[in-house]
């Protein structure tokens, strides 16, 4: 089995209902040892949260930018946790993910190169079912997790040689 895939929400907190939903929305894929998740509601009691949440985003996998007014309007949000996870990204060692919450005009934004879920960029609040908008980023998720997984496991001559089995 694969090592758990760390998932890490950078969001406004005026946004932790939505984040929330999604979370929800991610469960299977947290039960199934898939993903392991992280956001700063849990941080503990004493600790340097500003510490915890670098520690969180340096070693994510999978970081998603949860975009809104708010999180735009966030000196915190915009200025360490976007800068620092754009910079994994273009490292290769993660992978942004920004998804669209509630409705802003995010072109121009540091991100707006980042192809942004839900599926044609529609804000999840302007879906008519938000189950519906979050099912499409839970896929959308679950399909960079299994692209993530395949280059993992693909040897370097996986293409050239027959597949090995376990055991052989």
């Amino acid at each position: 089995m694969s090592i758990p895939a760390r998932l890490f929400y950078s969001y406004a907190h005026e946004d932790e209902e939505l984040r929330k939903s999604l979370e929800n929305h991610l469960a299977i894929l947290r039960r199934k040892g898939v993903i392991s998740e992280w956001h700063d509601r849990l941080i503990f009691a004493g600790a340097k949260w500003s510490q915890v949440i670098d520690d969180h985003v340096n070693r994510a996998d999978v970081i998603l930018l949860l975009i809104s007014p708010d999180f735009l309007a966030s000196d915190y949000c915009h200025e360490v946790e976007m800068k620092r996870a754009l910079e994994r990204h273009a490292a290769g060692d993660a992978v942004v993910i920004p998804v669209i919450l509630r409705s802003v005009d995010w072109r121009g934004a540091e991100f707006e190169h980042l192809q942004p879920l839900p599926t044609d960029n529609k804000p999840v609040k302007s879906w008519h079912d938000l189950d519906e908008a979050f099912t499409d980023v839970a896929r959308g998720i679950r399909h960079v997790i299994e692209g993530r997984l395949v280059k993992e496991n693909a040897s370097p001559t996986a293409v050239t040689c027959s597949p090995q089995f376990a055991g052989s």
